[in-house]
């Protein structure tokens, strides 16, 4: 913030860096720049503008910021607290900020506070980081244009601070005008506040901090790890709590400024270093390691604050230049991270520096950045996600100047970007798309099955999906790696904010059913892709629809289509006894166009009799166990071609008339070509050539890893694909399939 320091002597003083003007665009369009171009002549010199001296070199800049006892933070915070605030609210509070205090205040506070943000918890906090970033890239990606920093580095970071702090999104409003509240409140010690703008802001101020009292004594001894429930559980040796209520209320209101808009500012300088220097991009996005490097020398080139301040507490000698007991110094981060004393090449962009974190961008000594660890993640993983998403994203023009015109914090307002729309089908391709939802409800559905629905903590849509869909749900299991298991959705396709599935507890099976089971209630996290479909209802006058046991939940949105649709259509759904068979009362309304046929009472479904006779302008849909599907594509052989359409819950089996052997893969788009082994797949050996390709089931069943087929012929060995598909040989499940016969080499469009 811009601040003038009134209480300060102003009286002549020298030297004065002429050329130096905080206000300028030369300054807001790079302040590293700007400074160097008077550090050599000027290295401390006076400012009258901000009544204050400037420090410019490392040397002194590392000397003033290690020694507390001499330079002193005290006099950065102070607030004008109006006089109805003050009983509530007391200006001595104000005083009680992190940037803002001493030892050994400053020792207690940081101590309780610094347990939030240890780097092993943030590292814990980087799948939520990553999955936020992908939820906010969906909601803009097809619109091929954005402002950057508004909607996508304030959103990430804003997303972030509300996870580390436990604060669902019923208070993200609240906490982004309590953001920009706090800098109101700081900077009317020296600017005051005209009304009726004054009373606003302390209006909201006063009531977001009474709100977050209210959520801090709630969280007293709470054993949760969010930041709150963390400094509010704290105690002295004596047993006391280490921190008052309100003043962990003031440190929330400090993380939910500094912990949103200068990483917010770093992610979006970095977009513009990226493309002026697209050879760092280029290896970036090949080598997904050095996204922490590119954070690190955005900031190290423009730290999103470039100054911080303290006041002498005795007169010193800093290069040369007498500073008076009293006198406040500003010190120049962006100049002491470039000054070429201690920086080879300072200007250049580069990310392969040996000691890439060797700069002041979150300053040094005692107050180095409390959140430094958090920025460096999310910084890092937005980064990352971005280009992922979007790797033609550029800016529309890097000189444009749209800034808040403040010296110690230069906020940038917006940044306009493009990019090509068909990065958002190409980066499907190359990772599979992951939302992080939570348990909504749990319901017994029958004997051995619940169902979960899945929904958004903060209750927006969810990816559109069609009848026949799928999603990949990571399941809980333990300190191991979750297990990956793929669920039909079975809710309506209308309902937009939450996803619906039916889990069959399989007592003999591989574990993932009954960590389901046991694991998932209402309020648990739980992370899932977006919806595939390899299932989809086809248009047809007429449907018959077949449902084994869980088999019944793809089959349940199609009915709802079939219905919109104005189609005819009847359901055969079996089962081993009514109690086991879910969703009987939802199909109840249906009257006779659903045949239960409970084993226990009626045998099995007679699907003989039912497909004996080919029916006109009718499509066979069927889902359940093997046998079941079996038997269906046995009775169906006289039908049209394609007129049976299967859900497999594991892969057809394939009968081998001659052992496998080796052929080679030409990548068409990579230009690669690979030998496959004769006991490989072609996904493994494409990975093990380090080619882009991604993958779930890798047993052809869910297909995420299909393929289009350029040139050869294709041993399709999947369960996805119909007859014709497998015989058109335009595209493949490179999981199980392989090149067929007498092929030598297979083309494929990846």
């Amino acid at each position: 913030m811009t601040t003038v320091h009134d209480d300060a002597p102003v009286t002549g003083r020298c030297p004065v860096a002429h050329g130096f003007d905080a206000m300028g665009d030369g300054y807001y369009r790079d302040p590293a720049r700007h400074l160097a171009e008077v550090r050599d002549a000027t290295p401390v010199f006076w400012y009258p503008y901000l009544n204050a001296w400037i420090v410019t070199k490392r040397e002194d800049c590392l000397a003033v910021l290690s020694d507390w006892q001499t330079y002193s933070s005290a006099a950065n915070s102070a607030a004008d607290v109006p006089d109805k605030y003050q009983e509530i609210y007391p200006p001595e509070l104000v005083a009680k900020m992190i940037v803002g205090q001493d030892p050994p205040g400053h020792t207690d506070a940081r101590s309780v506070a610094q347990r939030g943000f240890i780097k092993e918890r943030m590292d814990r906090l980087q799948p939520e980081i990553e999955a936020r970033a992908h939820r906010i890239i969906d909601r803009f990606e097809n619109n091929g244009s954005a402002n950057l920093l508004e909607e996508y580095s304030l959103e990430l970071t804003t997303q972030t601070i509300m996870a580390l702090l436990g604060l669902g999104y019923e208070y993200e409003a609240m906490m982004r005008q309590l953001r920009d509240d706090l800098f109101a409140v700081l900077s009317s010690a020296h600017e005051p506040l005209p009304e009726p703008k004054r009373s606003e802001v302390w209006d909201r101020f006063v009531e977001a901090n009474l709100v977050l009292r209210g959520i801090v004594d709630a969280r007293r001894d709470s054993d949760a790890d969010d930041i709150i429930s963390v400094m509010a559980s704290a105690r002295k040796e004596d047993g006391s709590y280490a921190l008052q209520t309100q003043q962990i209320a003031l440190h929330v209101s400090e993380f939910a400024a500094a912990g949103t808009d200068t990483t917010a500012q770093a992610m979006t300088n970095a977009v513009i270093f990226l493309s002026e220097n697209l050879d760092a991009l280029e290896d970036a996005v090949a080598e997904p390691e050095l996204w922490p490097r590119v954070f690190e020398e955005t900031v190290r080139r423009r730290p999103s604050s470039t100054f911080t301040s303290r006041r002498a507490t005795r007169d010193v000698d800093l290069s040369g230049v007498r500073i008076a007991e009293g006198e406040m110094i500003w010190i120049a981060l962006a100049s002491a991270n470039t000054d070429s004393e201690h920086v080879e090449r300072p200007f250049e962009f580069d990310i392969h520096r040996p000691d890439p974190t060797d700069h002041f961008a979150f300053t040094a000594g005692r107050h180095t950045c409390l959140g430094n660890p958090l920025a460096r993640v999310q910084g890092a993983t937005g980064l990352r996600v971005l280009f992922e998403r979007l790797p033609s994203l550029r800016p529309d023009d890097t000189e444009e100047l749209d800034f808040l015109r403040m010296a110690l914090l230069p906020v940038r307002r917006s940044l306009q970007v493009s990019w090509d729309v068909a990065d958002v089908e190409r980066s499907k391709e190359r990772a599979v798309r992951t939302l992080n939802l939570q348990v909504v409800e749990r319901e017994e559905a029958s004997d051995g099955v619940i169902t979960l629905v899945l929904g958004h903590p903060d209750g927006g849509e969810l990816p559109r999906w069609k009848a026949g869909a799928h999603i990949d749900v990571h399941v809980p299991n333990g300190e191991s790696e979750p297990f990956l298991r793929q669920y039909s959705l079975s809710s309506d396709p209308d309902e937009r904010t939450s996803y619906r599935i039916g889990v069959l507890r399989e007592v003999a099976g591989r574990g993932g059913s009954t960590a389901m089971h046991e694991s998932l209630v209402p309020g648990s996290q739980v992370t899932v892709s977006w919806p595939r479909n390899n299932f989809r209802l086809a248009p047809a006058a007429r449907y018959l629809f077949i449902a084994g046991g869980i088999g019944i939940t793809p089959i349940l949105p199609m009915l709802c289509e079939a219905e919109r649709a104005g189609a005819e259509w009847e359901l055969v759904y079996g089962g081993r006894s009514r109690s086991s068979m879910a969703f009987l009362r939802e199909l109840a309304v249906h009257g006779d166009r659903i045949t239960l046929v409970p084993q226990d009472e009626a045998g099995i479904i007679d699907l003989p009799g039912l497909l004996g006779q080919p029916r006109e302008d009718t499509l066979v849909y069927a889902c359940g166990p093997e046998p079941l599907l079996r038997a269906a594509e046995q009775n169906t052989a006289a039908w049209p071609k394609d007129s049976l359409r299967l859900e497999r819950f594991a892969p057809k089996p394939v009968e081998r008339t001659a052992p496998d052997t080796p052929f080679e893969v030409e990548f068409a788009k990579s230009g690669s070509v690979v030998e496959v082994g004769a006991e490989e797949t072609i996904l493994e050996a494409a990975e093990r050539a380090g080619l882009p390709v991604i993958s779930s089931c890798k047993t052809g069943t869910c297909g995420t890893c299909e393929t289009p087929v350029l040139a050869g012929s294709a041993d399709h060995r999947d369960s996805i694909l119909t007859a014709s598909e497998q015989e058109a040989d335009e595209s493949m499940m490179i999981c199980v399939s392989r090149a067929a016969g007498e092929c030598p080499r297979l083309v494929l469009d990846r």
